[in-house]
């Protein structure tokens, strides 16, 4: 089996020495240079006297550290066994980083917990203020801690996942550099470092999406992704525009402050900015009708989709929205088109799951319908309960998508749901991690989803008037999450075991005698380029296991953290950033605690008990359910028909415009006209010039005489 070439290793190598290196250097610099200035040389006193240096410095560490983890990788494939512990060891420390970053800011009074970090300014210019700058505040070390945490978990599961794979040092480079991008766009002080985050997490998707780059499916949805997600880079940057036009400055704090004096409620300008700006938020978060890259997305390795679905790009609007609360404040019509839109794709995305019998997509639909419920919560003014549920389902849908990784690797690599069955007994570790999953993402007590997309319903039902519509929106869609969650673990472990299932029992795990495409049936090999030989389960991989169980414990216990009036930490973490919102202080009655959290369960338990009745109890049910409603299931399979509403929309109208600006415009205008037209002028010139180089004397003697003639007569006429 052949790995990437020495060539690929070292240019890794020399790309992650380069940018630890940088960092380590910028960190050294800033920390030495501050510590000079205030004729500190203990580090503690420094740090009392020098906060934003110590944070920034924390923080710089951080970033540093885990660009360090990709020479960890890839010198990994050349000393698995004796590099292992360096590896493992440089995501710890990353992830200590961040923990670092948090002692740091808690050290801080509570009003003084948003530091701003400045490396150097890019440019002073026509009043552009681009600073390379950092903010360091609760909502970012919030992020920074779930983004690190979940991810040194996904690092861990991947190291056996992909063991066999021919791209393995090139998949922890890419993984690693989406990693950092993240931590780059969540830790932006001002809207210029946040543009290039944003840019560089697309970017890192298109590779990662695209890892199996000699698969048609996967590159074609890598394109996809990185297509639907420039056109939200381009809302974003326009979205600047508007905003910056007025607040003259790009810096975040600045901007907030700036706008409480530069716009009225309601301003125009800001309203349309602000929507421009959501436009990013929900290419990036897969929001309808900028969601259809998201499910195609799942073409990548599974911890990929892990790492896209739990951790960082999809919850990069989400965060996006948080951090721009003063602004969309003074928009509330630009907020209101953002909690509409997470309600429509909660309910549209919950739909979808039900109909799909792809594994991974069906969890992937969950994704949308979850980030739905967050970007409906942080619109309509829950900010903290958005961010709960980021926390949460970060951990339970990590956990789902590994358990659904080692049940496709039991199958051989196949992902589709009727073809899985009765792997109960043969893996009852993945079952278990999946049930975990599964009852927190649907919402059952004492599970952390419970308590986190519950205190978004409560808060957003203790707005009154039409946020009704949504609160009720909610709780249909949580309903559907039960149905689709436990489908697809009744149809994957209970029921007869399928042959893949019954050879494990046996103790063999399953290989294909031919590998193929799972999506298209199209025949492959393991070389560089496709998925490995090999196949790697929970239940024989330590590594696998470890991820999976702590992730499990979280899932369990991360609702802990935020229980309706008994425990506050998330909320009082958060208070320093959400602290100047109106909305911040609402405190739902107990009679709408109790009886929101009461439905909350029922609704989720019923869900659960319509799923194990059609699915368990009475098979003949969903058989004659879609004979009976064809044309909705017709309609759900096809994904409400939205691929098609934009390849008939925009894909098309967009090709024949290129094709008539290549054929015709640039052709006949272009080439015809300015090219060959000013070609053409020039040829005739040139001709005329070359005809009177005759090389007689005469003529030449000729043409001055009259050039003389020509002159006199000109001279005659204006005495």
């Amino acid at each position: 089996m052949k790995r990437d070439s020495y060539g690929r290793i070292a240019l890794v190598l020399l790309f992650a020495g380069g940018a630890a290196a940088f960092f380590l250097l910028d960190l050294g610099s800033y920390l030495s240079l501050e510590a000079l200035k205030d004729g500190q040389t203990e580090l503690s006193a420094f740090v009392e006297r020098r906060p934003a240096a110590a944070i920034g410095g924390f923080v710089l560490l951080y970033i540093a550290v885990t660009a360090l983890s990709l020479p960890g990788a890839a010198i990994m494939t050349l000393a698995a066994g004796a590099i292992f512990g360096l590896l493992l060891g440089t995501l710890i420390v990353s992830f200590a980083s961040a923990i670092g970053t948090l002692l740091a800011l808690l050290d801080q009074a509570h009003d003084e917990r948003q530091i701003v970090a400045v490396a150097w300014d890019y440019a002073h210019s026509a009043g552009i203020d681009a600073q390379l700058s950092l903010l360091v505040d609760p909502l970012s070390v919030f992020m920074i801690l779930v983004v690190s945490g979940v991810s040194m978990l996904i690092h861990l599961y991947s190291i056996s996942y992909i063991a066999s794979d021919a791209g393995y040092v090139r998949f922890f480079a890419y993984l690693n550099f989406f990693v950092f991008s993240m931590l780059l766009l969540v830790l932006a002080g001002n809207f210029i470092v946040l543009i290039i985050g944003w840019a560089f997490v697309g970017a890192a998707s298109y590779m990662l999406i695209s890892f199996w780059y000699r698969r048609g499916t996967a590159t074609r949805a890598g394109i996809k992704a990185f297509v639907i997600n420039v056109l939200g880079d381009v809302g974003l940057v326009l979205g600047t525009l508007f905003i910056f036009k007025h607040v003259g400055t790009l810096d975040f704090l600045g901007t907030f402050e700036a706008a409480r004096t530069e716009f009225a409620p309601g301003d125009a300008d800001l309203t349309a900015g602000l929507i421009l700006v959501l436009v990013g938020a929900f290419a990036k978060s897969a929001q309808i009708p900028l969601h259809t890259w998201l499910p195609d997305a799942m073409e990548g390795p599974t911890p990929v989709s892990a790492l896209i679905h739990a951790a960082t790009m999809v919850t990069a609007g989400v965060y996006l929205i948080a951090r721009m609360h003063p602004l969309f404040e003074l928009a509330p019509s630009a907020a209101d088109v953002g909690a509409i839109i997470g309600c429509l794709t909660l309910l549209v995305a919950g739909t979808i799951a039900i109909a799909v019998t792809d594994l991974k997509r069906v969890i992937a639909y969950s994704t949308m319908s979850q980030i739905g419920y967050m970007i409906m919560a942080v619109s309509a003014g829950a900010y903290v309960a958005g961010m709960f549920h980021l926390m949460t389902h970060a951990f339970f849908k990590a956990l789902l998508f590994m358990a659904a990784g080692s049940v496709i690797a039991a199958m051989a690599g196949q992902q589709n749901l009727d073809r899985m069955g009765g792997f109960r007994k043969a893996m009852p570790f993945t079952f278990g991690c999946m049930v975990i999953g599964g009852l927190a993402l649907a919402g059952i007590p004492p599970f952390s989803g419970f308590f986190s997309k519950d205190e978004i319903l409560l808060l957003i039902g203790d707005r009154g008037g039409w946020y009704w519509i949504l609160y009720v929106a909610g709780y249909v869609g949580a309903f559907l999450t039960g149905i689709y969650t436990f489908r697809m673990i009744f149809r994957a472990f209970f029921g007869e075991p399928v042959p893949e299932a019954r050879e494990l029992e046996g103790g063999h795990l399953h290989h294909a005698e031919v590998p193929t495409n799972p999506a298209t049936g199209e025949v492959e090999d393991t070389d560089v380029g496709f998925p490995g030989p090999e196949h790697h389960i929970a239940e024989r991989e330590p590594t696998m296991k470890i991820a999976m169980g702590l992730l499990a414990l979280l899932a369990i216990g991360g609702g802990a953290l935020q229980i309706p009036r008994v425990t506050h930490v998330i909320d009082g973490f958060l208070e320093p950033t959400f602290h100047d919102s109106a909305l911040y202080e609402r405190h739902p009655s107990d009679g709408l605690i109790t009886f929101g959290l009461l439905l909350g369960a029922a609704v989720g338990l019923a869900g659960i008990a319509v799923a194990y009745l059609i699915w368990m109890r009475r098979p003949q049910i969903a058989v004659a359910a879609r004979a009976r409603l064809a044309p909705l299931h017709k309609l759900f399979v096809n994904k409400w028909y939205f691929d098609e509403l934009i390849d008939t929309l925009v894909v098309r109208p967009a090709r024949w415009f290129g094709a008539w600006a290549q054929q015709t415009f640039e052709r006949v205008f272009v080439n015809g006209m300015l090219v060959g037209g000013t070609s053409g002028v020039v040829r005739a010139g040139s001709s005329a010039v070359r005809a009177a180089q005759t090389g007689f004397l005469r003529y030449y003697a000729l043409l001055i005489v009259a050039g003389l003639v020509v002159l006199t007569f000109y001279f005659l006429m204006n005495a």
